[in-house]
């Protein structure tokens, strides 16, 4: 599998966490279960014309070939397949809003088709990036694609909301389990009820819930390194109130236990957990 991560610059590095290729070769099983992160990605499958919908079931759809994948609280199921020519874009929280000129949320646990959002500029996207040879050129190629989008969306932004959301991230992941959306409000100036609506809409959760994904991740980072201390222990580290909550939020999220993650534990992405043949 060959995979490139790149991070952009100032001032697209506001907005887009990383920009990312794979190919990856066909391999035994064929499904993933990707964990949720409370990003939103936008993906291109610049192998074939389409995108596996999974199922748990084992059944799959084909949808459009270019999704915005909306922030998840849930995980998914994606086709192992679609990897064998990939592109994507990896959000900030609060950076997809700028790009989709609506409310995050309304896109939240669902993949919407890109062309819905941008239209013909889509097509354009995916046609001239299946062009292009190199990976790294095609990563260059959509950088300036969205540096050009933002330029035209800045011009009549207001920036305060993100202003906003990314105060509220520093504080919850500066004091994680510490920070409360009533104390982070007030550092905003405004209601907890105006605050969590404005997180909601450009993050795409309300500011508990995401709280409750970031707490999430640091488990996983934390089992994906494959840190060995007492369950009760790495629970109460990652923010847990004790392990049986730690247990029930893990298996909520994730739909397997920590155990089993454990077991199944991936090698490259802490977030991708291969599937056993019987899903």
């Amino acid at each position: 599998m060959f995979y490139l991560e790149y991070k952009p610059a100032p001032p697209l590095a506001r907005f887009v966490r990383a920009l990312w290729y794979t190919s990856a070769p066909p391999r035994e099983r064929s499904l993933d279960r990707v964990l949720p992160t409370g990003r939103v990605q936008v993906i291109l499958n610049l192998a074939r014309d389409y995108l596996s919908d999974c199922r748990d079931d084992g059944q799959k759809e084909r949808m459009a070939p270019a999704l915005v994948i909306g922030a998840r609280s849930i995980y998914e199921l994606i086709d192992a397949s679609d990897m064998a020519n990939l592109i994507g874009i990896v959000f900030e929280p609060g950076g997809f809003s700028t790009f989709a000129g609506d409310a995050v949320d309304l896109f939240s646990n669902r993949n919407w088709a890109l062309a819905d959002l941008w239209g013909a500029a889509e097509q354009g996207l995916r046609d001239s990036l299946r062009e292009i040879q190199g990976p790294r050129e095609r990563m260059q190629y959509l950088e300036q694609f969205l540096l050009n989008r933002l330029a035209a969306k800045l011009a009549k932004q207001d920036s305060s909301r993100l202003n906003v959301v990314e105060f509220a991230i520093h504080r919850f992941e500066r004091s994680p389990g510490m920070a409360t959306v009533r104390e982070v409000s007030r550092g905003t100036g405004w209601s907890e009820r105006r605050f969590s609506q404005i997180f909601r809409e450009e993050v795409g959760f309300s500011p508990k819930v995401w709280c409750r994904i970031r707490r999430f991740q640091r488990a996983v980072e934390r089992l994906h390194a494959g840190v060995d201390v007492p369950w009760a222990q790495l629970a109460l580290d990652c923010g847990f109130y004790d392990q049986s909550h730690f247990a029930n939020e893990f298996r909520a999220f994730s739909g397997i236990d920590a155990t089993t993650y454990s077991a199944l534990r991936p090698t490259r992405w802490a977030n991708h957990v291969p599937v056993p043949d019987i899903v």
